[in-house]
């Protein structure tokens, strides 16, 4: 494929699908990167003639666009400024914590708002000069709210959608953001806003109510027009996110795979029980809460390292953030007082791992595993339940599963549920999952897997945009003067 004029579908995010690496010489290569979001929307792009806006990963560095695996990748330049400033800063040191119910205490700056603002407009920008008239853009997650409004000011002719991966957050929280209506504005520039609980859209329906007044109906909020444009419903709705579940299903079934979860099972002692948990190093997993809750079981004599032990792989994430540096300090703390009271000669009570694993070693993880432990304090998500529940086709294993993550909802009537804030309540379901009969593990891990093999990432990216590509064209001209941007839009607050 060539470059062209404009591409009928165009995807937004923050990240392109690529990873760059610059040599000493000054040479840039890239090679694909591994993530859910590439895998739901390659085949798409490339029936549709796509092209995917996003950030190279790199400061200062300028890459003109270029054609990859029949896709048009249009990298966008951030400098070392704008990457601590709207990435670190703003991005992941004011929203993050905020729309993950406060778990740690947001930052409001008003330099990070700016250059969060300006980044914005540049995404908005490179996604305008992309898309063919009538086309459809897909923008993707917090980084980028303001990108839907930005890009209708420019082209009001497109369908825009907006998928939002992380929680949305209750009023009484998200309106502590001094820059608020800014934001919901930038939303409400798109068609369709997906998210991936109905509570997150709720949250987000709520919101609209009380900071601009509009019009809402159930999940549709109708934004006023101006002048000849006329007034137009915008929707609000949950599309919960999936896995490539066939794939990894397949990947789990390799006799590669399968060596490598029994070499595991041996390298750990051979335990009866082998637990583990996967998480980036974030506060938002209950990570913490996790190895508290195991080292108390240890303490209360319910099971004992020779025949128990948890696995806890910790991806090293945000190392440049202080409260990431704090929180690994926290847990390997607490993983070597755990070991120093419990382990005995070649029985560790936790073997952490502080890496990040390939597709094959985690299929293996997941295979060796007894019980997973997913215990987050707030997840969009989280799709590691879900590659867990797909690598298990010999219907073994427990899933023991926070009520606090967007997977809930969906495998309620097979996981265990627990409230990782409940100690106790958390250390009695681990139990019983360390303990659970065969008989009654296939009953409930056939459940799961009915549901995440059905229900993978391609029936999500389809179902979106299905409903996004159904909505009304809007190629109508633009004859008036344009409505103030995002950007210049008055502060409501004075940020610190």
């Amino acid at each position: 494929m060539t470059g062209k004029a404009g591409y009928d579908l165009v995807v937004v995010s923050n990240r392109l699908p690529v990873d760059f690496t610059v040599d000493d010489e000054g040479h840039v290569d890239w090679k694909r990167s591994p993530g859910g979001l590439v895998t739901a929307l390659e085949p798409v792009m490339q029936k549709s003639d796509g092209a995917w806006v996003g950030w190279s990963g790199a400061p200062d560095l300028e890459v003109d666009p270029f054609d990859a695996d029949d896709m048009r990748l249009v990298p966008v330049t951030l400098s070392a400024t704008e990457i601590e400033r709207y990435y670190e800063g703003f991005s992941n040191d004011t929203l993050w914590p905020l729309y993950h119910d406060v778990i740690a205490p947001p930052a409001f700056h008003r330099q990070w708002w700016d250059a969060y603002r300006r980044v914005n407009q540049r995404f908005a920008d490179a996604a305008a000069a992309q898309a063919e008239q009538g086309a459809t853009v897909w923008v993707h997650d917090y980084q980028l709210q303001l990108v839907p409004r930005m890009l209708r000011e420019q082209r009001p002719d497109l369908r825009i959608g907006f998928f939002n991966h992380i929680p949305f957050p209750p009023l009484e929280l998200f309106q502590q953001l001094p820059w608020r209506r800014q934001v919901i504005e930038g939303l409400l520039g798109a068609d369709l806003l997906g998210f991936q609980r109905a509570g997150d859209a709720s949250n987000f329906i709520r919101a609209v109510r009380r900071l601009t007044g509009y019009t809402t109906r159930g999940p549709i909020v109708t934004v006023p027009g101006a002048e000849d444009r006329p007034s137009r419903n915008v929707r609000a709705a949950a599309f919960p996110i999936s896995i490539d579940s066939r794939t990894f299903d397949e990947l789990a079934r390799t006799p590669e795979v399968q060596a490598r979860s029994r070499e595991i099972r041996a390298d750990l002692g051979d335990p009866e029980v082998m637990m583990l948990g996967v998480d980036r190093l974030d506060y938002t997993k209950g990570i913490r809460h996790r190895i508290k809750a195991y080292g108390e079981i240890l303490q209360d004599g319910r099971i004992d390292v020779e025949h128990v032990t948890l696995v806890q792989v910790a991806s090293p994430s945000r190392e440049n953030v202080g409260a990431y540096q704090e929180l690994r300090e926290q847990v390997e703390g607490l993983v070597g007082r755990i070991n120093g009271e419990y382990a005995e000669i070649g029985h560790a009570a936790i073997h952490y791992l502080h890496h990040s694993y390939p597709p094959e070693e985690m299929a293996a993880l997941y295979l060796a595993a007894d019980v997973m432990l997913v215990t987050s304090l707030r997840d969009g998500m989280n799709l590691v339940a879900k590659e867990y529940i797909a690598a298990r086709s010999d219907d073994r294993g427990v899933l023991v599963l926070s009520e606090f993550t967007g997977a809930a909802d969906e495998l309620a009537g097979g996981a265990l549920l627990v409230n990782p804030h409940d100690i106790d309540g958390m250390k009695d379901i681990i139990v019983a999952a360390a303990n659970m009969d065969v008989r009654e593990q296939r009953k409930r891990m056939r459940r799961l897997r009915r549901r995440v093999l059905a229900d993978d990432v391609s029936k999500w990216s389809e179902s979106f945009l299905g409903v996004l590509r159904a909505m009304p064209s809007r190629d109508t001209p633009r004859t008036h003067a344009p409505a103030p941007r995002a950007d210049e839009a008055p502060v409501e607050g004075e940020g610190a």
